[in-house]
């Protein structure tokens, strides 16, 4: 009988402890946020959360991968707050009900561009047969590998096949499976390199030659909304919020991408 109620002692205070562990876990939940964003526009979202910490209180966690690459985990039961993608990536989220269609606003759209290293030449990207004529020359290009599903990788493929050099530059590609093409660039790991121009500018010792001629330019447009199954929506909400602030607007520029409109 003295076993009997020492057993159901323990079941009882094991069954309190998971009770608590499982309200600690919700409350801490609560009081972090956790991003997902396309590396084209981390860098405002990085500068953008030391004054939210402030403000809200809140630990806030950022990981960054392709496009392509956070489609997947989003798919694949990954959980977030809120996301930054493709605004077309987010529309096709939330048709399946990963995140909250009503909460998709627009933040910036942003360009390709060519990068070399800081002390190189820098091509003559004018005009589109200038930009063909410098991939010809370069001895090596870097870009995001399209397989990995990044937004700038898969527009250059369609476009060096529309240029007619798609099998002279995939001779000497240097795919980038994800992160900063330029990097590749100043460590000497490719001569000439292009991606977006916000991931450009974060690289110390790339340079940025100037963005594709306009007739052959590709701007991706990202979005920001919340995750569906986020226990932080109203703070995501906010979040979003102050990507539309003045401050962070003018941030945008400077970080070579434009407000949305």
């Amino acid at each position: 009988m003295v076993k009997a109620r020492q057993g159901r002692s323990l079941q009882l205070r094991v069954f309190v402890a998971v009770l608590l562990a499982a309200g600690s876990a919700a409350a801490q939940a609560q009081d972090s946020l956790k991003i997902l964003t396309a590396g084209a526009i981390k860098s405002v979202v990085t500068a953008t959360v030391p004054a939210f910490r402030k403000d809200a209180g809140r630990e806030i966690s950022i990981e960054n991968d392709t496009a392509g690459a956070l489609v997947k985990r989003l798919e694949g039961g990954d959980a977030c707050d809120l996301t930054l993608l493709p605004a077309g990536a987010l529309k096709e989220l939330a048709a399946k009900g990963i995140i909250d269609g009503e909460s998709i606003r627009p933040i910036a759209r942003v360009g390709i561009g060519v990068v070399v290293a800081s002390g190189t030449a820098r091509p003559d990207i004018a005009t589109v047969d200038a930009f063909k004529a410098a991939l010809l020359a370069a001895p090596s290009v870097a870009y995001l590998d399209p397989a990995a599903g990044g937004s700038s990788g898969v527009y250059l493929t369609g476009l060096f096949k529309k240029l007619g050099i798609d099998q002279q530059i995939a001779a000497k590609a240097v795919l980038v499976p994800g992160g900063l093409v330029a990097q590749k660039i100043v460590d000497g790991q490719a001569a000439l390199g292009i991606h977006q121009i916000s991931e450009i500018l974060t690289v110390p010792g790339a340079v940025l030659v100037g963005p594709l001629p306009a007739e052959i330019q590709n701007y991706t447009n990202y979005a920001a909304a919340v995750c569906a199954k986020s226990a932080s929506k109203t703070a995501a909400a906010v979040f979003i919020n102050e990507l539309h602030t003045p401050a962070t607007q003018q941030l945008l520029k400077t970080k070579g991408m434009e407000p949305a409109n």
